[in-house]
């Protein structure tokens, strides 16, 4: 009687544990998706006067400083050799490619519409995880994916008055993200969350140092404003990146990832509070198309997995 007391006490505490592991782990997902859409936001402040390949080496500059910092701290070699493994070079392309794609559009086009396209990146993680990986997606979940696209397209209205060209850019950016999303799961487990975060820095000096060369506009100081927005994305970003990573190592990941579409609400709040930006009809459906098939891909995901 003493030993199922007992163990019965013990699954309860269990049970209350991960719970707490899931509210921790959730909170960390909000928060880090409320950093990235502040510091989308400041990008967006700071393109105005400053050219976005600077911006993004100063930015690049700034959190790969502070990753070296506490690589340092942690007592962690600033150099491993699998930084060169073939995972890593191809996350490094995918790296400067989501990075650049989506820093631009993020500076040009309403930060509403660009935060949407960007919740299409789960939605392409499942069907890049399928081809390149061989996980198994049932019909259900090709059907979302499918319908996930179609918000994709409804959102970006090709062949309409209302279709902006430059809004290209924040789906290549989108393909970027994911791409590094699919290569950082082939990543070597050697590299520590903070190398992984040290070396993704550099890869947005390179991207800005590659943008600015093909611009060919001057460098400029930043000043007043402009200075202190850069200086926000940099300290925002560190702490984005750090409470995402943390987001995914507490609690259970299929409980705390649905909450990285906070960020569609924290974007689209921001580009209407802060820019001005009007939502309309389509665009609020097409978000919600998003929304909703990556919900539901994430959840037959845990169905499939529980057999």
């Amino acid at each position: 009687m003493i030993s199922l007391t007992m163990a019965a006490y013990t699954m309860t505490a269990n049970a209350k544990n991960i719970q707490r592991s899931n509210v921790i782990g959730s909170l960390w997902m909000v928060a880090s998706m409320a950093a990235f859409a502040i510091e989308d936001s400041l990008f967006k402040a700071a393109a105005v006067t400053v050219p976005v390949g600077q911006m993004l080496m100063l930015f690049g500059a700034g959190g790969a400083i502070i990753f070296a910092c506490l690589a340092l701290w942690n007592k962690e070699p600033l150099y491993h050799a699998d930084v060169l493994s073939p995972p890593m070079r191809i996350r490094m392309c995918f790296e400067i490619t989501g990075r650049l794609f989506y820093v631009l559009a993020v500076s040009i086009t309403p930060l509403s519409s660009a935060t949407a396209i960007l919740q299409a990146t789960p939605i392409v993680v499942v069907a890049g995880a399928a081809v390149f990986f061989g996980e198994r997606v049932g019909w259900m979940r090709w059907a979302a994916i499918v319908v996930g696209l179609i918000g994709v397209m409804i959102v970006l209205r090709p062949g309409t008055d209302a279709f902006s060209p430059l809004s290209i850019l924040a789906v290549i950016g989108m393909l970027g993200l994911a791409g590094r999303d699919l290569a950082s799961r082939a990543a070597p487990k050697t590299l520590s969350t903070v190398l992984l975060g040290l070396y993704g820095f550099l890869t947005v000096i390179a991207a800005g140092g590659i943008f600015a060369l093909w611009q060919g506009r001057s460098f400029v100081w930043p000043e007043g404003q402009a200075a202190a927005f850069i200086l926000g994305a940099i300290c925002i970003g560190v702490f984005a990146y750090t409470a995402l990573m943390k987001a995914m190592r507490t609690g259970e990941v299929s409980v705390v990832t649905p909450f990285r579409y906070t960020r569609l609400v924290f974007g689209v709040g921001l580009g209407v509070l802060v820019f001005g930006e009007r939502l309309d009809g389509a665009t609020i459906v097409g978000c919600l198309l998003i929304v909703a098939t990556g919900l539901f891909i994430i959840w037959r995901g845990k169905v499939a997995a529980c057999g």
